[in-house]
């Protein structure tokens, strides 16, 4: 594996930092340590990316600091680090890199993915979005990019935010509504599995034909029947029944625009 000249310092002992610490790793980029609030945290990450860890504010020395924490604690965090020539970047993609301070070059590595506890994620075909303050900073920041994933393109901020919204759009609420989903069939005694064959088979349809020749259901149909005896089974479930009645009424009103008014049901 070709071993890269950049090397980075990772802030953070959580889901992003985990992830991402393996796909530098894979991507033959130095990790000159691994820097946390929590000890037990950092003695964990650092073991298994086999390098030192470090509590802050202790920063080992390296090209680009690299923030792997929630958005609220990038500005804290980024108050500890030290200053001069290094790049300070977050992965956060609704955060602009002025939240990193008063600093010459800083910017932003976001991967599009949502990562969830488990095995390392593969990265290497995962978008990963660059955004830098200046010519150093897209540098270091690019070179790191480019070695993790085959997909990197660079945005400001506006268009980040714009896309994070969509991936929130896209990928959290979806995955909310299959909890609810499955703790209504726990209720009845029956087991969520049974609707995991569908879920796979709907993610690789949209992923194959798109999600306007993958979508199906009543509401697509317009099937307003259905719809109804779907509302009154979740009168005892007055939040989920609103979602469901608006979720339904924006097909509606995208498919078949004179079937509209469910939500008065």
């Amino acid at each position: 594996m070709k071993r890269h000249s950049t090397s980075v310092t990772l802030i953070g002992t959580g889901r992003m930092a985990f992830h991402l610490g393996h796909a530098l790793l894979r991507a033959g980029v130095p990790v000159n340590g691994v820097c946390g609030r929590d000890a037990e945290k950092v003695r964990d990450l650092s073991a298994q990316l086999g390098c030192k860890g470090f509590t802050l504010p202790e920063v080992p020395a390296a090209d680009l600091l690299l923030i792997a924490v929630s958005d609220d604690a990038i500005a804290s965090v980024a108050k500890q680090l030290p200053k001069g020539e290094v790049v300070v970047a977050h992965t956060s993609g609704a955060q602009g890199h002025s939240i990193l301070g008063a600093r010459g070059h800083r910017g932003v590595l976001w991967p599009i993915k949502s990562l969830s506890p488990g095995k390392p994620a593969d990265l290497s075909r995962v978008p990963l979005v660059v955004d830098a303050s200046d010519a150093r900073a897209r540098e270091v920041l690019m070179d790191v990019a480019r070695s993790v994933s085959g997909k990197v393109v660079e945005l400001p901020l506006e268009k980040r935010r714009l896309l994070h919204l969509t991936a929130v759009l896209a990928a959290n609420f979806p995955v909310f509504l299959m909890r609810e989903a499955g703790r209504l069939l726990e209720e009845e005694g029956l087991s969520p599995e049974l609707i995991v064959p569908l879920w796979k088979s709907m993610s690789a349809k949209v992923s194959e034909v798109g999600p306007e020749q993958a979508l199906t259901g009543p509401a697509r149909r317009g099937d307003l029947k259905t719809i109804t005896r779907h509302l009154e089974r979740l009168d005892g479930e007055p939040d989920l029944r609103r979602a469901y009645a608006l979720l339904s009424e924006l097909i509606l009103k995208a498919y078949h625009p004179r079937k509209r008014g469910i939500t008065d049901l």
